[in-house]
């Protein structure tokens, strides 16, 4: 058994992610986290109505706008039916000057006391700003037009009750979905090492899939269940996965366009910027006019990350070959995928309330130390600074409060969330610290 020491990915300046940023997308951060700051202060925030405007033409005319994630993110949010004007006459109402427009979390169908919440269960062990910034680079930094996506997310996170699936054990799923574990056992996917970008890898094996064996629920709450397990695998610089869909031996009785249509729209819409590259493998000729009935649905970001290859030799252009399953000709890693069942007593932390509640406790004040930094590096060089401290001082002490944040939630995690596949491997994948171990059997 050998080791694979992790690379480093690095970004290049002026992408949009952290410490890559430009002034200009500094700035577009700053304007987001302040917004929210008004809203989840008073549940409102009033804006140039300019800034509507542009976000409503963007969303009828810009690239991507006749998608069927984009027709259907326009049926809600604050520029759909021209929504911008009711804005402007509430600033009106509310005495505000002309050319302004007041948003409000109702709008969307939120409330302020759900609000943080739901932004801290989402941002996780995640610099909060990474999460900001893969909404905003998807919007390609409309404020407006990122805050929509990023409340509405936050709205089917809640609807969805999504942080039931994620901290619920695998055990209690399979209770309440039909077919769970059937699903987990059958190896149709599974997540495993990364490609040459580090990259985690999840490979989709479609010839096992039959749309009627199993529940469309069971299916969708199996998908974000193994998102959000998969998501604390991600580590900082590393922000998206790659995704094999295998098509070796694929019959249209395989094909699920339901499905489908459900994972660009999680994806596109709820998980923004999360995919780097999507690998189609081995399609037959069958395939090709199932592709034209789905390609349109793809986002054109989306889009130009998938990349098709035959031979299985072909994925070593983007998977090392002592990473590749030898199920793959040309692939090292004698992996072989089965599914591991809970532990006795594995989540016997989470009996622990006293621990829980400190630790709990000591994660919530972190996250209100963070936003207190952010609240003043916003304020930074404007008419309502009051802090003398120089913008590099308080970058400085946020980042490290940011680190804090990821150390105080895998602190609290065991006491939260139930264990899952990753922590049951020997050795595990996922250690108690966050950091993530792929060990390749060569």
């Amino acid at each position: 058994m050998t080791k694979l020491a992790k690379g480093d990915l690095l970004t290049a300046p002026g992408t949009g992610h952290i410490g890559c940023l430009t002034p200009d997308q500094k700035k577009s951060l700053k304007e987001v986290w302040s917004i929210i700051f008004d809203i989840a202060d008073s549940g409102e925030a009033v804006l140039p109505a300019d800034m509507m405007h542009e976000v409503e033409k963007e969303a009828k005319t810009g690239a991507g706008a006749n998608t069927a994630t984009a027709q259907a993110a326009a049926k809600a949010g604050w520029f759909s039916g021209n929504k911008s004007a009711k804005a402007e006459a509430d600033a009106k109402a509310a005495g505000y000057g002309a050319g302004m427009a007041k948003i409000s979390l109702s709008d969307l169908g939120l409330s302020v006391d759900k609000l943080r919440p739901i932004l801290w269960d989402n941002a996780m062990g995640d610099h909060p700003d990474s999460l900001l910034l893969r909404f905003i680079r998807a919007r390609k930094w409309n404020t407006i037009n990122s805050l929509n996506m990023l409340f509405k997310a936050f709205k089917w996170r809640l609807d969805e009750d999504i942080p039931s699936i994620k901290y619920s054990s695998d055990n209690a799923l399979n209770d309440q979905n039909a077919k769970f574990f059937e699903q987990l056992e059958s190896g149709k996917f599974y997540i495993n090492g990364t490609d040459k970008d580090n990259r985690i890898v999840a490979y989709l094996n479609v010839r096992l899939h039959h749309p009627g064996d199993q529940p469309a629920k069971t299916l969708e709450k199996l998908t974000i269940y193994v998102m959000e397990c998969g998501r604390v695998l991600l580590e900082h610089p590393v922000e998206t996965v790659c995704l094999v869909f295998d098509l070796t031996g694929f019959g249209l009785s395989n094909m699920d366009f339901n499905m489908v249509k459900y994972l660009v729209t999680v994806f596109e819409a709820y998980y923004p910027e999360s995919l780097g590259r999507i690998i189609i493998h081995g399609a037959p000729f069958v395939f090709w006019g199932v592709w034209k009935v789905i390609e349109p649905w793809l986002d054109p970001v989306v889009a130009s990350k998938v990349c098709f290859t035959r031979k299985d030799q072909d994925l070593l252009e983007y998977i090392p070959a002592n990473h590749l399953p030898t199920q793959y000709k040309g692939g090292l890693n004698k992996f072989k995928y089965s599914y591991t069942h809970a532990k006795a007593g594995e989540n016997k932390a989470m009996e622990d309330t006293e621990t829980k509640e400190r630790l709990v406790a000591e994660w919530k004040a972190t996250f209100w130390k963070f936003e207190a930094l952010t609240r003043e590096w916003i304020k930074v060089g404007t008419k309502e600074a009051t802090s003398t401290r120089t913008e590099a001082e308080i970058e400085a002490e946020r980042e490290q409060v940011a680190k804090d944040l990821r150390v105080a939630f895998f602190k609290m995690d065991p006491y939260i969330r139930a264990r899952n596949m990753f922590h049951r491997s020997s050795p595990p994948v996922a250690s108690a610290d966050g950091s993530v171990n792929w060990v390749y059997n060569n």
